[in-house]
């Protein structure tokens, strides 16, 4: 991560020279805009302090047109019910009708002696001209959505201070037909941008193409000189553990530095870690810039960063500075984590290992396509949805290539929470030509050669491995979805970008290519993308690292009120016609008949409670499978997927609200670091080990309980568990068939440590003989005791306590709700949910988040299975 400080004070570094004037700001606020077609002057007139603006809108920065629309009550919320298609479509309308003026008035005065103003723009999608008080920046209108670009303003700031911005954006040059198919007829990727905009199978398309100045703006203030792409490489030799005394481990550091002025500029690059300086002298001539590599720094006894669940995230912060006779001309906060990752082959699996700080790490990962649609992304949405990967025991992202490169904010939650990250370029093998498809424009053999400005692709790729190349998160680069970039864009970035740029991290040719995953079983590679019999996540073997795999993902019944309209609230039946055309257009994944043995359902509510069940199965049932064959059959497995940027109804750990439903703590269970689990098939059960700790003494217990709440002990035994393994025990399929034949039964496995403590904890609920589950259609209410107690500002303890003699209470939903609407207070975090209890025990679940702290109406909510929904009040 890289940041500009905003003022002297703020410096790491006390003992280097005083900054001699350097600042940023992002221009964030105050943004009026209008239509094209509603501005009748030139953009050298239009940013002129003086002229006056009339009727202007508004504006969303960053943020695109549709957001603005938005914003503005112009145009329905396309999230919810069928209102997208009631927003005009810019394929319909043509490009003119979300082309924008955007104009932002703001103060900077003129610099005095050497100083330096810069504008630079993070992202704008498409194509931009830029003005500031009467002057066109730049000489050809700018495009490349993930290209950023930077003017020295210097010279055209006002002598009063008071600037004007002006920025006419203009759509993407094509922006396809959104006929139904995967981006549409495909033309969009003709664009250097996001294809998902002209609609994909989880998503209807963005009606405006996302056009607008989508990402930051800011201003920079600097000395003579300005720092630019720092670059710091940590090299981690030998094989590592999280714990114990650390071997050096050696920190690169590089920059580009720009003298700005017509003079010959003599200075330092240096910065300071750990009690060491490092420092290089530089000379630059006029105008000049320069790549100063400065020397090798040894640092000794290093904190690690880890992947999520293998350790700790520790990370540095260092501060490079460039100073000359003035002073402190510039400086760039660069944090990093000391960390290296390697890959092999591994011969026997056919596939890709990936190891860091020299340990294997099994990959248990999901994909992504970006936080929000229409591109309003903040620090706290992104540090969230991170977060809830986290929580999920997952330890990779992959940035799917029909988005965008994700945002160094996003990259900031991954390097907070351990997240790897597996970032595409902009390429899918829908758009770009690998399959046959009548729904497409142009032949394949013409879509392959997409997109149309090979050179804007390179420079862009080069432009975004600079701003993210930091990350201790980023651990792989792909060339596209599932189909290579052309043959002089992948030559482009294997031999010569990545190379000079970025020589750390594999490359990918595409996220599914051979030297991922050897795919010996035919086919694409990847999938199924719905509902499966548990059997085929356990005993079917797949492709040895899978790209993409998953489920459904339907949310509870609160979660679907957000967006679908009460007359749409309709149960899908199983049949031609039996899905409500609400449910249809946001891309319903059918259930088939994996809800009705639970019964069958008699309202939405029902379906949606039900839904759950399958959902927490389904998800703890693919991370188990996968994980009963690590190293044999498998070296990683990415859920396709684990979150929408849209209100669709499939592939997701949360809702767009940022409302958990069963999948995320299914996907817990499942993919917990040390685990046992049974295969649901034939009964055996497995201890799994992803650590690299060796645990002794330790207890595994097996008990079975009926629908009444009796138990029968099945295990109880010691056993000691070695790191990063997968170990066999017994069979209980026996067990399972005689006590659960009438009305089906319940298996709770655990792990205990040497204290007693439970460390792994897993309930399993099986059907009678029949499949169904009879016995609990007819459960009786459990008696629980529920205390919900403040434990600290942003945090709330909520103890259930199930009384011996009863039933389990089952599957039971923990709920921080506003007293006054209602509604679920979001987003919050629960260290786990949907939770059982045993009879004679009890379970706390811990409620954490900032929103807690803000609000003074909360309540706590818990309803189950065989629970009425309670409402209790949190004791301070």
């Amino acid at each position: 991560m890289v940041r500009k400080l905003l003022n002297a004070t703020g410096l790491l570094l006390a003992p280097f020279l005083p900054l001699a004037a350097q600042s940023q700001y992002e221009l964030n606020s105050g943004w009026q805009c209008n239509n094209i077609a509603k501005v009748t002057v030139k953009g050298e007139a239009l940013s002129a302090p003086s002229y006056k603006l009339s009727g202007w809108l508004p504006a969303t920065v960053p943020g695109t047109v549709l957001t603005t629309l938005l914003n503005n009550k112009l145009v329905p919320d396309p999230f919810y019910g069928m209102n997208n298609q009631q927003i005009p479509d810019i394929y319909t309308t043509g490009r003119d009708h979300y082309t924008y003026w955007f104009v932002k008035d703001f103060t900077e005065q003129q610099p005095a002696a050497d100083g330096q103003v810069w504008l630079h723009f993070r992202g704008v999608n498409d194509g931009c001209d830029i003005y500031l008080n009467g002057h066109r920046l730049n000489a050809q209108t700018h495009f490349g959505t993930y290209l950023r670009h930077s003017y020295n303003i210097t010279k055209w700031l006002a002598k009063d201070g008071k600037n004007r911005l002006a920025v006419v954006v203009y759509p993407p040059a094509v922006v396809g037909n959104p006929n139904g198919g995967q981006g549409g007829d495909g033309t969009i990727a003709k664009n250097v941008g996001p294809q998902y905009t002209a609609g994909w199978d989880w998503i209807q398309p963005m009606r405006d193409r996302n056009t607008g100045i989508w990402d930051k703006v800011t201003i920079e203030k600097t000395g003579a000189v300005h720092i630019k792409d720092p670059q710091i490489i940590t090299k981690v030799p030998g094989v590592r553990l999280p714990e114990g005394k650390q071997a050096p481990a050696n920190i690169l550091v590089g920059a580009t530095v720009e003298n700005a002025t017509g003079k010959s500029i003599e200075g330092t690059l240096r910065y300071k870690l750990a009690g060491n300086t490092v420092s290089r002298k530089v000379t630059l001539a006029p105008h000049a810039t320069a790549t100063v590599q400065l020397p090798d720094m040894e640092l000794k006894q290093p904190e690690l960063w880890w992947p999520n669940g293998y350790g700790p995230q520790h990370m540095y912060k260092l501060q490079l500075e460039f100073v000359d006779n003035a002073g402190v001309d510039d400086t760039e906060d660069v944090n990093f984590g000391v960390r290296e990752i390697q890959t092999y082959w591994n011969a026997h699996t056919n596939s890709r290992e990936v190891a860091v700080n020299g340990q294997k790490i099994f990959i248990k990962g999901g994909n992504w396509i970006t936080s929000d649609a229409m591109f309003r992304f903040s620090r706290e949405r992104y540090d969230a949805e991170v977060r809830f990967h986290r929580d999920m025991n997952l330890n990779l992202i992959r940035i799917w290539g029909g988005s965008l490169t994700e945002r160094p904010e996003f990259f900031e939650a991954c390097d907070k929470y351990g997240m790897l990250v597996f970032q595409d370029f902009w390429m899918s093998g829908d758009c770009n030509g690998r399959w046959v498809d009548p729904m497409k424009k142009e032949d394949q053999w013409t879509r392959r050669r997409y997109p149309d400005d090979h050179n804007l692709f390179i420079e862009s790729v080069a432009d975004q491995i600079k701003m993210l190349r930091n990350h201790a998160s980023l651990a792989f680069w792909c060339g596209g979805n599932e189909i290579t970039p052309p043959v002089d864009i992948l030559a482009a970035i294997k031999d010569s970008l990545l190379p000079a740029l970025d020589n750390t991290r594999f490359f990918f040719h595409y996220s599914n290519t051979d030297s991922m995953s050897y795919n010996t079983l035919g086919g694409n590679g990847d999938g199924p993308y719905n509902i499966q019999p548990l059997s085929v996540f356990w005993n079917e073997r797949t492709f040895p690292f899978n790209s993409e795999v998953g489920s459904v993902g339907v949310g509870d019944y609160e979660s679907l009120e957000r967006f679908i309209p009460a007359a749409n609230m309709k149960v899908p039946e199983n049949k031609k016609g039996g899905v409500d055309s609400v449910w249809d257009y946001h891309k319903y994944i059918p259930y088939f008949d994996f809800v009705d043995p639970y019964g069958k359902p008699k309202d939405v509510k029902d379906f949606a409670n039900k839904a759950q069940l399958v959902n927490y199965d389904q998800y703890r049932g693919l991370m188990e499978g996968f994980s009963a064959h690590m190293w044999d059959w498998y070296t990683g497995v990415i859920i396709w997927k684990t979150q929408n940027p849209w209100t669709a109804l499939r592939g997701q750990m949360y809702d767009y609200y940022l409302d958990p439903n069963a999948c995320l703590y299914g996907n817990r269970t499942g993919a917990a670091p040390l685990h046992v689990m049974c295969n649901p098939i034939d009964g055996n059960i497995y201890t799994v080990n992803n650590t690299f700790r060796y645990h002794t003494d330790v207890m595994l217990e097996l008990n079975a309980y009926d629908m009444q709440g009796n138990k029968k002990q099945l295990t109880q035994v010691f056993t000691e568990i070695s790191p990063k393994s997968l170990q066999k025990y017994l069979s209980v399929k026996g067990a399972i068939e005689k006590m659960g034949a009438k009305e089906g039964m319940f298996l709770s496995a655990r792990l205990r440590d040497k204290d007693q403590q439970v460390i792994d904890d897993n309930l399993y609920w099986f059907p009678d003989s029949t499949g169904n589950y009879s016995g609990l259609q007819k459960m009786e209410a459990a008696k629980v005791q529920i205390v919900a107690q403040k434990a600290g500002t942003d945090s709330i303890r909520v103890k259930i306590s199930n009384p011996a003699g009863g039933p389990i209470a089952f599957f039971n939903r923990v709920s921080l709700v506003d007293s006054k609407t209602k509604q679920r207070i979001l987003p919050v975090f629960y260290n786990d949910n949907y939770v059982s209890v045993l009879p004679g025990e009890e379970k706390i679940v811990t409620i954490s988040g900032e929103a807690i702290g803000k609000s003074n109406n909360a309540v706590v909510t818990v309803s189950g299975w065989n629970l009425s929904e309670q409402t209790i009040s949190i004791n301070k």
